[in-house]
C-alpha cells in the first residue's frame, strides 16, 4: 500500500490544545477517515510546532477527496485551520506539504550476508 508522509506547521502558542483534540478526536471523524480510506494514520509534533502525518492509501487524492465530501471533515478542519500557520486560507487537509520518500525498509526484507 502506498505511504504518504507530510508536514504542516503548528502555532507554537497553540501546541497543547492542538495535541489535546487530538486525544479525543470524534469517533465520527475517525470512523470517516477508515471509511474513505485512510490507514495507518499518525501525527508527530516537535516541540517547534512542525508537525509530521503518516498515512497509507490506494490513493492519497481519492482519499482526501472522499473526506471532503463528509460533513465531518467539514466541521473538523473548520476547528482545527485556526492551529495552523501558511495555510493561505486553504483548510488544512488541503494545505499540507507532501515529502518525497527517500528510503524505506520493508518488514519482510530479508538480510543478505
Amino acid at each position: 500500500m502506498p505511504r504518504y508522509c507530510f508536514c504542516l506547521q503548528v502555532r507554537p502558542e497553540r501546541m497543547a490544545e492542538y495535541a489535546e483534540r487530538h486525544r479525543a478526536v470524534w469517533p465520527e471523524m475517525r470512523q470517516a477517515l477508515r471509511e474513505t480510506g485512510w490507514r495507518n494514520y499518525s501525527l508527530f509534533l516537535r516541540d517547534d510546532g512542525l508537525l509530521i502525518g503518516y498515512v497509507e492509501a490506494d490513493d492519497l487524492a481519492a482519499a482526501q477527496a472522499a473526506m471532503a465530501g463528509t460533513e465531518v471533515n467539514a466541521r473538523w478542519q473548520a476547528e482545527m485551520a485556526e492551529f495552523f500557520t501558511g495555510l493561505d486560507g486553504r483548510p488544512p487537509d488541503e494545505g499540507f506539504l507532501l515529502l518525497t520518500e527517500v528510503f524505506h525498509l520493508p518488514d519482510n526484507e530479508r538480510e543478505s550476508a
